[in-house]
């Protein structure tokens, strides 16, 4: 149900219950609907639309359109080390410390 709906269902005189039940926050489809009517699936994601997948009835996975997630950025690494130990040297060399 979107926003324009929704007002004019609210100016109807319907009550606020009544709305909340037609409301989807989260698609589901079964994997058999991913076999056999992905173009549907596919359709709902490029509306932006995330979908539960679900086999028996139990939740295995999420769809997620590819923009709605920013990818996760890499820590600093070498920031936290010159944090933690400043600009000293080490007496033995990596390849030491290995072998």
């Amino acid at each position: 149900m979107n926003f324009f709906v929704f007002l004019a269902s609210a100016s109807a005189g319907h009550s606020i219950y009544e709305m909340a039940s037609n409301i989807h926050y989260m698609k589901k489809a079964s994997v058999r609907d991913l076999r056999y009517n992905f173009k549907k699936i596919e359709r709902l994601l490029h509306l932006g639309e995330e979908v539960q997948i679900t086999k028996r009835r139990r939740i295995i996975g999420r769809l997620i359109p590819e923009g709605a997630q920013s990818p996760a950025e890499m820590p600093d690494f070498i920031a936290r080390l010159r944090a933690i130990y400043g600009n000293k040297l080490l007496k033995v060399s990596g390849a030491e410390l290995v072998s």
